[in-house]
């Protein structure tokens, strides 16, 4: 699974645009996974743009996770669910989804990004790398757990939080695999435009590891 660019949305941060103009640039782009977020909407609202975010992602090949919810994510079916520390287990999501499934979660110690693999997690999420005021996050963690989780596990990671074209090659070099992002797209004067610039930079950081 290709992790390079992931867009994570929230039609909060998103100047204006709704969160399936924001996606459909993003693929255009050629982003290589999105998150349904937006957890500021009431689950009916967050269906119906899930269902036609899903038909963007589902015509270009790009797999779908939806943010926390188990149940939404089979009523859209996406391709798998990513899980916070207050969500269901990983076990559980297995279960309720199947073999197939992708399923990341949350992470930001190397002990969490272990305990995260054994239980099944396809991909992780590790963060906030930088500070950010696109969610409520923890103070930020900076690079070196980045370098600590890449000697931990075999299973690939995305380093999120306050990434931007600027920083992101740092994380890649430093062990990620990729880089989640709100912002850095959804913000973009061009999100398109931004989704590009934002593959070449993380390119160039696996250059340079």
């Amino acid at each position: 699974m290709e992790l390079g660019t992931y867009l994570v949305t929230g039609e909060a941060h998103s100047a204006g645009r709704s969160t399936v103009e924001v996606v459909a640039a993003a693929v255009a782009g050629g982003v290589d996974i999105v998150q349904l977020r937006e957890k500021a909407m009431p689950v009916r609202e967050r269906y119906d743009v899930g269902r036609r975010v899903r038909e963007t992602t589902a015509e270009a090949g790009v797999p779908l996770v939806v943010n926390d919810r188990i149940d939404l994510a089979l009523a859209l079916n996406a391709d798998g669910v990513h899980l916070g520390d207050e969500d269901l287990p990983v076990t559980v999501a297995r279960e309720q989804l199947g073999s197939d499934a992708v399923i990341g979660r949350s992470v930001s110690t190397p002990a969490a990004a272990r305990e995260a693999e054994r239980a099944g997690a396809d991909y992780l999420g590790v963060g906030a790398v930088y500070g950010t005021d696109s969610k409520d996050t923890d103070a930020e963690i900076g690079l070196d757990p980045i370098r600590a989780i890449d000697d931990t596990v075999d299973i690939p990671f995305v380093g999120i939080g306050g990434v931007t074209p600027t920083n992101a090659g740092d994380v890649v070099t430093a062990g990620a695999d990729g880089v989640a992002v709100i912002s850095a797209i959804t913000r973009a004067d061009d999100p398109e435009a931004a989704t590009r610039d934002l593959a070449a930079t993380v390119a160039a950081g696996r250059d340079r590891r």
